[in-house]
């Protein structure tokens, strides 16, 4: 029986074991999706307890306890931290097969030097040997950062955002990593939401143009995209129930807009027809300035009523939607394709019943502008674990190009799970060290390290153009 997460965790076999230890585990990590907040970056945060890093703002965690049957009250109430800290590790106990126990037990391995197992039993034990740690200056969010070997950082950043405090660390020679924002105009594009003409003012005051069309609206974000370049961006990332494809004339465009701006309802294909051309512009500019469009689809969000309008948006009540047809998928980027401005883009998929769509779509829209142009994003969200991963990668290797894969991000909240790099990255050679063993690819060391560092670092930082 092998040792609980020992050093050779995740790795059966002698070539996973030296692909990972000699060359994963060395690479540096570029992060270049996630949800954290720069100003605690900016700040150099020091966390009062575990609670706080693990459970702020994790739903992954808060729907495992849920799961568990513990009150609302020791998840997202009043109840003290320790209170909420014994509850997840009661939960913890229970979820064999899950990654969160995988996840849990690296950042406590990594971070706190904890090579025990979490419970119910061992809960205070491990809350004040971590809030003992936290206390240490080594444990700021910054040299967080610094000792997980990360070289940049991809925030997620709306069109109205002022990027103050991408531009206090800009300016901070103390602290190297690079840290830039991501232009994330979900807000802009979702005229269905009743809030959008509120926006829509918003978006009007900061960008300096009165927006009553949707020429007006297109001007706003140029304005927006020169300024977020201006500040080192250079990646987008958009959130939609899937990638359609909804064609229509710039007259109807104007109509719509129109529409929601007078606060006026408008139908299910009218929303479609002016997402389709939200992105279809969107796409051509990031053409223009050699930008990357992330596009992250296949979530069905909020469908807990009570607990979304006592809790909000983001707190572990979403799901799969399995609606995401790969035709207007290919249509959409033939629109953008046809004029030969078509971004180098991402597709992530929340269903991984789509891997292989996904990986067919893509071999139709790669040229030599860029080594893997099109790419499957990573696992995502709900697939994040090794099931997941192994599936998402052995379909990307059967049908497309596994060596250019740019591979793992965070799309996290937490400064500690950077781990989520080395749990891919075992996972990653360890399904690669199979094949060389089962004689499907040979034991050259020259490629093989030049896959596993590219698939660990060295592609993202290519892809994305990073200056590291």
């Amino acid at each position: 029986m092998k040792q609980f997460m020992d050093k050779d965790f995740l790795l059966e076999t002698k070539t996973a074991q030296k692909l990972f230890h000699e060359y994963a585990d060395k690479m540096p990590i570029v992060d270049y999706h996630c949800h954290i907040n720069p100003q605690e970056i900016a700040e150099d945060r020091k966390f009062e307890n575990i609670t706080q890093v693990w459970l702020g703002g994790d739903h992954y965690k808060w729907r495992q306890m849920r799961s568990n049957g513990v009150d609302e009250y020791y998840i997202t109430g009043e109840a003290t931290d320790r209170e909420k800290f014994q509850k997840w590790a009661e939960t913890l106990e229970l979820a064999i097969g899950n990654p969160l126990y995988h996840w849990s037990h690296l950042e406590l391995q990594r971070y706190f030097g904890y090579h025990g197992v979490l419970n119910g039993d061992t809960a205070e034990e491990v809350w004040n040997l971590c809030n003992e740690k936290l206390k240490e200056d080594g444990m700021s969010v910054r040299n967080l950062i610094r000792q997980s070997n990360v070289k940049l950082i991809c925030t997620t950043d709306d069109p109205v955002d002022d990027l103050k405090w991408h531009e206090v660390l800009a300016a901070d020679d103390t602290f190297e990593v690079q840290v830039l924002p991501a232009w994330r105009p979900d807000k802009a594009m979702n005229l269905e939401k009743p809030e959008y003409a509120d926006y829509i003012a918003q978006l009007s005051k900061v960008s300096g143009v009165e927006i009553k069309t949707f020429e007006d609206l297109k001007e706003a974000l140029n304005i927006r995209l020169d300024y977020f370049a201006d500040h080192g961006c250079s990646v987008s990332d958009h959130a939609l129930e899937y990638v359609m494809y909804a064609p229509a004339t710039a007259e109807e465009i104007e109509v719509i807009f129109a529409k929601r701006l007078n606060k006026e309802d408008i139908t299910k294909e009218e929303e479609l027809k002016f997402k389709t051309a939200f992105m279809q512009f969107v796409a051509k500019q990031y053409h223009k300035r050699n930008w990357v469009m992330q596009i992250h689809y296949g979530c069905r969000r909020d469908n807990n009523t009570p607990y979304y309008k006592r809790l909000g948006p983001d707190t572990g009540y979403d799901c799969i939607d399995n609606y995401a047809p790969s035709a207007q998928t290919a249509a959409f980027l033939d629109s953008i394709n046809a004029t030969e401005e078509l971004p180098k883009t991402i597709l992530y998929s929340l269903n991984p019943n789509d891997n292989e769509a996904i990986g067919t779509i893509l071999g139709c829209f790669q040229d030599s502008s860029a080594a893997g142009k099109i790419q499957q994003g990573s696992a995502w969200w709900f697939n994040d674990h090794k099931t997941g991963m192994i599936n998402q990668m052995t379909s990307l290797a059967n049908l497309g190009l596994l060596g250019n894969f740019i591979g793992m991000l965070t799309d996290s909240r937490s400064f500690l799970s950077y781990t989520r790099h080395e749990y891919f990255r075992r996972i990653l050679c360890n399904l690669i060290g199979g094949w060389v063993e089962n004689g499907e690819y040979p034991d050259d060391e020259k490629s093989l390290k030049k896959i596993v560092e590219g698939i660990s670092y060295n592609n993202a930082v290519r892809y994305f153009g990073f200056d590291l």
